[in-house]
């Protein structure tokens, strides 16, 4: 079937994905949902290796690969090489998280295809960047995780290091790379020159450091482990009532005036362990025990509306079951159908962007290995015979 845009947004570009595992695929999903077609270029099932996200049945796989096309290659063959240069010819932008030297073993480095399409819109993914001493190790989340900083401030300091439950630097590597190309499109209306673009799961966990970042280059001050309470807003974290933990944020001393008087202790405010930030960061122990004590006389339905009422920022902790029951998150529209030809009915997060004139939806599911083999390579011209005698070799 031909390309589907799930939105009008980016239906007039083609994006060829040579992306596996998760930094690349997700980026390319970005893409994929605002209507771009992205070709995904897989081995042939004879070649795969264990590169599915848990197969192609699962629903980590659905998730990442909805919306695109795929077509399997052999590039390990001539023929398979000279048929994804084709395909690059024609297309928009390629995105790639070979290892940085494969690539330019396999010829189909920015500077080799760029003399075909000097349009083309090239992004890299690796795990430490593109050159330096780190550049041809093997990238994993945790790894950048930990290298990155982000272990380090997460958790309680008694249980040692902890990473934290999504993969968040392949997650960010692929939504920078996603931006860095949109970005790079736009350049080229003005410059008609496409341009090589790259980030790294080890540059995307730096940067998401953010203020902490600062916190060391400009103040010299080492983060430290903070548990689920903010290390400089106090107080600031997960607290007790008496059904259950929720998270209450008080920012600034005229909402921490608030909060004081919702939680009937104004003498708080004065009180020369609390009176101001710095005096709360010292005496951080004292408070959230004296605001637990309180907590625990109502549930978390009393203070959620009271501390609201009060302009006290403050909620639930979800699990994945009652995130999909909140009544915000079901009024949003977030969780978008599709129907699977091979699954059937499926329901699955869509982009958390909203554009009102061009909107994102999920246009298709993920698609089989090589679901779109033919087809994609008939659009090069190529007749039956001819597509025949490739499969024939393996080609694809």
């Amino acid at each position: 079937m031909p390309h589907q845009p799930a939105s009008a947004a980016l239906a007039r570009f083609r994006v060829i994905d040579l992306t596996q595992v998760r930094a690349g695929p997700t980026a390319c999903r970005q893409l994929a949902d605002w209507g771009a077609d992205v070709v995904q270029v897989q081995m042939p099932e004879h070649m795969r290796g264990d590169d599915t996200l848990g197969g192609q049945e699962g629903s980590d796989y659905q998730y990442t690969h909805r919306n695109k096309r795929s077509i399997t290659l052999n590039l390990k063959e001539p023929e398979g090489i000279a048929l994804l240069k084709q395909l690059i010819a024609k297309a928009d932008v390629v995105v790639e998280n070979f290892r940085p030297d494969v690539k330019f073993r396999l010829g189909i480095d920015y500077e080799t295809l760029k003399k075909d399409n000097p349009g083309l819109v090239y992004a890299s993914i690796s795990g430490f960047g593109q050159t330096g001493p780190l550049a041809g190790r093997p990238g994993f989340d945790q790894i950048a995780q930990g290298m990155g900083g982000l272990m380090s401030v997460t958790g309680l300091a008694e249980q040692g290091p902890m990473r934290v439950g999504i993969p968040i630097a392949d997650l960010c590597a692929g939504i920078f790379a996603a931006q860095g190309i949109l970005v790079a499109l736009l350049e080229r209306e003005a410059s008609g020159q496409g341009q090589w673009l790259h980030t790294s799961l080890l540059e995307s966990m730096v940067y998401m450091m953010d203020f902490q970042t600062s916190r060391w280059l400009i103040d010299e001050e080492v983060a430290t482990q903070a548990g689920n309470f903010h290390p400089t807003s106090i107080p600031t974290g997960v607290y007790k009532a008496r059904d259950g933990y929720m998270n209450i944020a008080v920012f600034g001393s005229k909402i921490w005036e608030r909060f004081c008087d919702i939680l009937e202790a104004p003498q708080w405010v004065t009180d020369p362990r609390y009176k101001d930030k710095p005096s709360r960061s010292v005496h951080r122990d004292a408070l959230n025990a004296e605001i637990n004590e309180r907590l625990a006389l109502q549930d978390r339905a009393y203070w959620i509306e009271r501390l609201n009422d009060g302009g006290v920022a403050c909620g639930l902790i979800n699990s994945m079951d009652e995130v999909f029951n909140e009544p915000q998150v079901q009024h949003l529209k977030m969780v978008k159908d599709v129907v699977s030809v091979h699954q059937g009915p499926q329901r699955l997060v869509g982009q958390p962007v909203q554009l009102e004139r061009t909107p994102s939806t999920i246009a298709r599911a993920a698609p089989r290995r090589g679901e779109h083999s033919v087809e994609i390579l008939g659009e090069l011209g190529l007749d039956a015979q001819t597509l025949a005698a490739l499969k024939s070799k393996g080609v694809f």
